[in-house]
């Protein structure tokens, strides 16, 4: 039911925004005349306006301004433009025409100052002139304004600025946890610090209208790229919370995230994209973050906080959710976990010291560091070792998990002979082998308790040699 109300609240909010007209306009049939255009036959707009693969004439009437203070003619859209106010032009943005050879494609965003002697008192009539022919795509509604206001435009310096420090908090997580995959190898490591990236990058693709006057066909390209790094961020996001509270199913919840976000190609306007492919990421991180409550894992408290706050901010202010929340999402979320990650490094590397001193005179024991310090494992307790991105879990004898920082490839290395590697995932301990059971061209390994573990084609054959050997041993021995 929430999911539901989620969803028809942000539709809501977006239906809102595309339904906001700025000036009454007719389309009607016109031509250029000797002293401007001649219109014919104009009738209400019904609907968004819309210059896709054709030539329009529009024509709207507004009041005379009420004040002293300049004022301009603003377009922002995907069209060539051409604009006159009571007979007189203003301007154009480009040059307008009945075909893509005969159009010069106009910027994506301009103003047209307005004299003040153009201006009549009571009603002045606005005509304007538009063709689109090389937008790439088609949008939903290609022209986002058309009115008159103040000149010069104030900008939303605010709203940059945030943007700006967000994007410059990103570039640094992006160089701080790629310090750290460097040094260490991790796989969350390299997770995050794409995700910082790809959220910087975006950055700077979403200013770019307000700090390049680009051309008109540039438009879908740099929309496409929005949605695309906000959905490789939203897949990152899925990936990265499932492989830290939810590691078994990590594969799954990355493909389903993929196809969710794939989905959201379909869905109308860039913005419903953008912010559904979002949502989408932040939901089944949720998800994750959830389990990993319940299951008591470290971090996974603040996180789930974390995620849930956004989701009713999104609800709240969906007009908010494709501008400064997504950005404000990535670096409130990335930033806290590099500086924590930096903490949390330096704590183990004192702890693995001190405990490696304790251990040096113990070899039946494993050094564990885990979310309780560090401890020291007695070996013969191990029934399994699973893989968790850079994690492994230990399934101990009484059924005790352990999550130990550390991957399998160094603990494979590190422990006895008596531990062999059964699956890409999975080290078992045959000495707690029950019995080896034969499975779609693999295995399943029975232990002396808990849940079978698999076992993998490419190493069924040496399993089943390390356990005839064992075999071997304990009637010779």
């Amino acid at each position: 039911m929430w999911r539901t109300l989620l969803l028809a609240g942000l539709l809501a909010g977006f239906a809102t925004l595309a339904r906001a007209n700025d000036l009454p306009w007719q389309a009607c049939r016109g031509v250029p005349g000797a002293d401007g255009p001649v219109l014919t036959d104009c009738r209400p707009l019904g609907g968004a306006i819309d210059p896709q693969g054709r030539e329009i004439w529009l024509r709207a009437a507004l009041p005379a301004p009420t004040d002293t203070r300049p004022q301009a003619f603003y377009i922002a859209g995907v069209a060539s433009s051409e604009v006159w106010l009571n007979g007189r032009r203003l301007g154009a943005n480009g040059r307008p025409a009945a075909d893509a050879r005969a159009e010069v494609p106009g910027r994506y965003q301009i103003a047209m100052p307005i004299a003040e002697t153009a201006w009549r008192p009571g009603a002045n009539v606005v005509v304007m002139h538009m063709s689109s022919f090389r937008g790439g795509l088609r949008f939903d509604r290609p022209i986002m304004s058309a009115t008159v206001g103040p000149y010069p435009y104030s900008a939303h310096i605010p709203l940059l600025a945030v943007t700006f420090a967000a994007a410059g908090a990103l570039v640094a997580a992006a160089f701080g946890f790629g310090v750290i995959h460097a040094l260490r190898r991790t796989g969350s490591s390299l997770v995050l610090a794409a995700m910082a990236a790809v959220a910087a990058l975006q950055a700077v693709v979403e200013s770019l209208r307000a700090l390049v006057s680009y051309a008109y066909p540039l438009h879908a390209w740099r929309m496409s790229a929005i949605w695309a790094l906000s959905g490789a961020f939203s897949i990152m996001l899925v990936a990265y919370a499932a492989g830290r509270f939810l590691p078994g199913a990590r594969r799954r919840m990355t493909v389903l995230g993929a196809v969710a976000v794939g989905l959201t190609a379909l869905a109308p306007g860039f913005d419903l994209k953008t912010g559904l492919a979002l949502l989408i990421g932040v939901i089944l991180a949720g998800v994750a973050a959830a389990v990993g409550v319940r299951k008591r894992l470290p971090g996974a408290r603040p996180a789930l906080a974390y995620l849930a706050l956004f989701l009713v901010l999104a609800v709240g202010f969906p007009e908010w959710l494709v501008d400064l929340s997504y950005f404000l999402l990535a670096a409130g979320l990335v930033v806290p976990l590099l500086m924590a990650e930096v903490v949390r490094l330096g704590r183990d590397d004192r702890g693995r010291e001190a405990a490696l001193t304790r251990a040096a005179s113990r070899p039946d024991r494993l050094t564990v560091a885990s979310a309780r310090g560090v401890e020291l494992v007695p070996v013969a307790e191990i029934l399994a070792v699973v893989g968790a991105d850079d994690y492994a879990e230990l399934r101990l004898v009484g059924g005790r998990d352990l999550l130990h920082a550390a991957r399998l490839d160094q603990l494979e290395v590190q422990l006895p002979p008596s531990f062999l590697r059964v699956h890409r995932s999975v080290i078992a301990n045959l000495a707690q082998v029950q019995r080896l059971e034969r499975q779609n061209g693999g295995g399943r390994l029975h232990m002396r308790e808990g849940p079978p573990l698999p076992v993998s084609r490419s190493r069924l054959q040496a399993l089943r040699e390390a356990l005839d050997e064992a075999v071997l041993l304990r009637a010779t021995g």
